[in-house]
């Protein structure tokens, strides 16, 4: 019997006290199944050379961390309100 198949069964057989906590546990693996990154773990490798502006960036952004210019995550949210 094909997965599928089988869940369909299974849940046909649950008693119906049990038939919400079901739904959330297989709502909560489906939303795990498709993790909002998933597409960037398809995507193509960026195989373009570094640009000199790009260079610049990553070096000054690397000063400003050795340096100590930073903010935590938590301080960025709050910033942008999230």
């Amino acid at each position: 019997m094909a997965p599928r198949d089988n869940l369909h069964r299974l849940v046909d057989t649950l008693p119906e006290s049990e038939l919400e906590r079901a739904e959330r546990v297989l709502e909560a693996l489906r939303q795990v199944a498709e993790p909002p990154y998933r597409p960037l773990e398809d995507a193509p490798l960026d195989n373009e050379p570094e640009t000199p502006e790009e260079r610049a960036a990553v070096d000054e952004a690397r000063t400003d961390v050795a340096a100590g210019r930073v903010i935590s995550h938590e301080e960025a949210k709050r910033r942008w309100g999230l």
